[in-house]
């Protein structure tokens, strides 16, 4: 039994580690920096290629962040190589966001404030704020970012290079996670086991099926006539989770997607404590792994190839059972392996890999909660609203 049970977790944990293995290199940002001490920057011909771009419109969606949307707007006037300019819509903040933004706006005629109209029944915050930002906005190349994330200088211009080579209609990036607190050093850089895991990247490269839609809410690229042609964010009215309802709303309009690495372009902290990471991911669950049709298979696939190894090597020391303690400790290996590649490539915390298997557990549980708070309908509310 000990043994059949080893085997299993070792052919499931492979699989998330072959995955992760293959998608990494096509996950990394391909277009270098233009600064030319940066690190993997180069004479690439292709730079040039961003002086067909007129400028790019940075739209900030901004709800009771006083803590950080002076940084987040500076950054993004740092911006080097091409124009821009910084849109923020106050989404009836109780806090001195609207002030603050007012008063980098009368110091630099780029940033424009924006009063946020009373959200419409059905609609969710965020949404419906990039959707009154993209109707302000003066450049037909549009960035939408949330108001924690910090743009490097190139960041725009590597963006828009990126954007015109693919010939894709919506480019998404991760920025570089922060994370200080415990909890977010465990949870936080599962997005990217989850993502590199069990999301043929090649494949969704090449089939433009919504079934495959992926990105990072935190920082989207798109054209105009690309984002009106995929019915902007009314056609994601109600969703909490743009990070996939957005791409899938570009393919199911005909449109191709594309996400990558963006540690070199931007950083970002989503969460400041146990409590925001906890509520952060239960805000949108059920909206993608804590749906019915996902948690199910991804409860099988995270805990027999992460949680189980590592209960079944000490058990099988303790039963004398050495064979099958060398499968468990194979699949420990395996499934450990992701969290290995992730914190060398992506600068990711070295206390996630020791910890994965509790963060893993952990996170299962919590789409259970979702999930099970969703059947019973319950919504956990975010920044003062269960539609924000």
């Amino acid at each position: 039994m000990m043994l059949s049970l080893g085997i299993l977790s070792l052919v499931i944990a492979c699989l998330p580690a072959l995955m992760f293995a293959k998608n990494l290199p096509a996950f990394l940002f391909p277009v270098p920096s233009i600064h030319p001490n940066s690190e993997g920057s180069g004479g690439d011909d292709t730079t040039k290629d961003a002086g067909v771009c007129t400028g790019v419109s940075v739209l900030i969606p901004a709800r009771d962040e006083e803590d950080g949307i002076e940084a987040s707007v500076n950054a993004a006037l740092k911006s080097e190589g091409i124009p821009v300019e910084v849109l923020v819509l106050d989404d009836h903040s109780t806090d001195r966001t609207a002030e603050i933004v007012k008063q980098i706006a009368e110091a630099d005629s780029r940033v424009r404030y924006l009063r946020g109209a009373e959200l419409p029944e059905g609609w969710n915050g965020k949404q419906f704020g990039c959707k009154q930002l993209s109707e302000a906005a003066e450049y037909s190349m549009l960035v939408f970012i949330d108001a924690d994330v910090r743009l490097r200088s190139d960041a725009l211009y590597r963006l828009v290079i990126c954007y015109e080579s693919l010939g894709v209609g919506l480019l998404s990036a991760f920025p570089h996670q922060e994370t200080e607190t415990i909890l977010e050093k465990w949870i936080i850089p599962l997005m990217h086991y989850v993502l590199l895991g069990f999301c043929p990247l090649h494949r969704m490269r090449m089939d433009s099926s919504p079934a495959l839609a992926a990105g990072c809410g935190q920082l989207f690229m798109t054209k105009l006539d690309a984002y009106r042609q995929a019915g902007t964010h009314a056609a994601i009215s109600s969703s909490r989770h743009d990070g996939v309802k957005l791409p899938r709303a570009y393919r199911e309009a005909g449109l191709m997607t594309d996400v990558y690495d963006g540690q070199e372009l931007a950083t970002c902290r989503m969460y400041h404590s146990a409590r925001e990471v906890i509520r952060g991911v239960l805000k949108n669950a059920t909206e993608g792994l804590a749906g019915a049709k996902l948690i199910f298979p991804f409860t099988i696939l995270l805990i027999g190839g992460s949680v189980l190894p590592v209960v079944l090597l000490p058990l099988s020391l303790v039963l004398g059972d050495p064979v099958a303690a060398v499968v468990a400790g194979l699949a420990v290996v395996a499934g450990h392996f992701p969290r290995l590649l992730a914190t060398l490539r992506l600068s990711q915390s070295w206390l996630g890999v020791f910890c994965h298997a509790p963060a893993v557990l952990l996170f299962v549980i919590l789409q259970w909660i979702a999930f099970l708070s969703h059947l019973a309908g319950r919504q956990v509310a975010w920044r003062g609203r269960t539609s924000s």
